[in-house]
């Protein structure tokens, strides 16, 4: 008996008694072979039909189901899918787009930095950046060195010596284009979210070299803030994830995951990490051992502080003599000091301004809601002396001592016995 392209069981008759012919057996099992054979043919022109028309059952690189994997990634939120030829439907791709082309960097650009507000001539202290020049080539070479080569470069020392600015203004000058994270993002109410948002700033710095051809770091500014252990705070798990995951990027600077599953072909660039803070014994011991970070101590000594400064007042008509000596006259101060004082000469000009667009009680609405052809009267910035330099310098200096000398805690405890 042959089989036909389409059997039809129902006309198949065969008596229950001769169910054990041989004939009548292999007949049925034809059929059914062949049936199935058609029905297997059939799903897959259907599905070869589908693929054609849609992207649901596009393929990864590793042959793997695309949409799927995406589904297992972290939160489903993963911005990082581009419009990729041969992954992504024909219609999103067009040859204005190119061959590989990323719809959303233009969002994770809003993370990085460019310093367009760093307007005029600063002092860069040789030594300083000498330091961080230096540590940025070696981590992009690092390839070529037959060295170990710190990923990390901690830089460290006393409250408000210019450890950030001076390092932006390299950045400046270098032409990089960094992603600066602060020491309140290492802390989340979610568990692992501050390690897992390192992990994606690190490769959105490392998405800037490739992408735009620039040269990229992660800065992490008063890391000893947000890790380090004063007196009896308490370790959380973010705390442990976050070191946790620095010591892993010293160790691993190209394969970095951001939760989803190991990929072979995921190599991230290189790209150095800096962090500054005030005291880095506050830090786990064995994330800023010498392999992994690179410590450099910053106290700009008596000539540094003086270029800073005379920069600073250049544009004020201070001569360096004068800033000579407004640098003598409060010794031991650091560099946000002098910058104070300056700021502290502009009270006496904005209180006569208020008064000019109407005074106190007015304020709110010559500010806020004021017109759109209302203009404010225009601001007159003080002409900068020396006398009012050292003026300022000295109402600070008093604040300064006040709060040093004057402890009120001790004040409104003095009643209660312990």
């Amino acid at each position: 008996m042959a089989c036909s392209a389409a059997p039809n069981f129902t006309r198949l008759r065969i008596p229950i008694p001769n169910i054990s012919s041989p004939q009548l057996f292999s007949v049925r099992c034809c059929c059914i072979s062949s049936s199935s054979n058609n029905n297997n043919e059939k799903k897959k022109e259907a599905k070869k039909k589908l693929s054609s028309q849609s992207s649901w059952e596009a393929e990864d690189a590793e042959g793997k189901d695309y949409l799927y994997r995406l589904g297992q990634e972290a939160d489903n939120m993963n911005i990082a899918v581009g419009q990729r030829r041969g992954f992504i439907d024909q219609l999103f791709v067009g040859n204005f787009l190119g061959q590989d082309s990323d719809i959303v960097f233009d969002y994770r650009h809003k993370v990085t930095r460019s310093f367009q507000y760093l307007q005029g001539d600063y002092y860069i202290a040789p030594l300083f950046l000498d330091k961080v020049v230096c540590h940025i080539v070696k981590n992009y070479i690092a390839h070529l060195l037959n060295v170990k080569v710190p990923l990390i470069l901690g830089i460290w020392g006393g409250k408000g010596q210019g450890k950030s600015f001076q390092t932006e203004l390299i950045f400046q000058a270098m032409g990089l284009e960094p992603v600066i994270m602060s020491a309140g993002e290492l802390e989340s109410e979610r568990a692992g979210e501050p390690g897992k948002l390192i992990r994606e700033r690190y490769r959105t710095a490392s998405r800037v070299v490739q992408n735009q051809g620039k040269m990229s770091c992660l800065m992490i500014n008063d890391i000893d803030a947000g890790l380090g252990r004063f007196g009896n705070t308490q370790m959380t798990v973010n705390n442990q994830i976050v070191v946790g995951t620095l010591m892993n990027l010293s160790d691993n600077p190209t394969r970095v995951s951001v939760g989803q599953d190991w990929r072979e072909e995921d190599i991230t660039n290189r790209v150095p990490i800096i962090v500054t803070g005030n005291d880095f014994s506050t830090i786990y011991a064995p994330l800023i051992r010498d392999g992994r970070m690179d410590k450099f101590y910053w106290q700009p000594n008596r000539e540094d502080i003086v270029n800073i400064v005379d920069r600073m007042y250049q544009k004020d008509g201070i001569s360096r003599d004068e800033v000579v000596k407004i640098v003598d006259t409060f010794p031991n101060q650091a560099l946000d000091f002098y910058g104070a004082l300056r700021s502290r000469t502009y009270d006496r000009s904005i209180l006569e301004w208020v008064d000019e667009i109407g005074g106190v009680e007015n304020l709110g609405n010559k500010l806020i809601k004021r017109r759109k052809d209302e203009s404010l009267p225009v601001f007159i910035p003080p002409e900068q002396t020396v006398e009012a330099l050292l003026e300022s310098g000295y109402s600070l200096l008093k604040e300064q001592k006040l709060v040093m000398e004057t402890k009120l805690s001790k004040e409104y405890m003095k009643n209660i016995e312990d």
